[in-house]
């Protein structure tokens, strides 16, 4: 989870930095920030919002290009937003998540 918050914090900060394609990602990339620190202070508001900020990515690339290129370009970027998606949602996580968030 500590690792799933900090790629949280860190989206945010190259959205901030070098922008986004799209809008819409830009503004949802952005909730990274609450949703980290939801997550880091075990609020199950956190971790919801969290998966939300992890998925986005990939529902934004299917609604605007299709599924061809759900992918994308960007190897690194991928890389970094499917390890998020994966962190949020082993099933340690997620068990934690059951267990000790309020």
């Amino acid at each position: 989870m500590q690792i799933a918050v900090f790629l949280l914090y860190a989206q945010a900060a190259v959205t901030i930095l070098f922008g986004e394609y799209s809008l819409i990602l830009f503004f949802v990339k952005l909730f990274g920030i609450p949703a980290g620190y939801g997550i880091a202070n075990e609020r199950k508001w956190g971790y919801g919002l969290g998966l939300i900020v992890a998925f986005a990515p990939f529902v934004v690339r299917v609604l605007d290009f299709g599924l061809n290129h759900v992918f994308g370009t960007d190897f690194i970027a991928l890389m970094f937003e499917i390890a998020l998606v994966l962190l949020l949602l082993h099933p340690q996580s997620r068990e934690y998540e059951r267990i000790w968030f309020k």
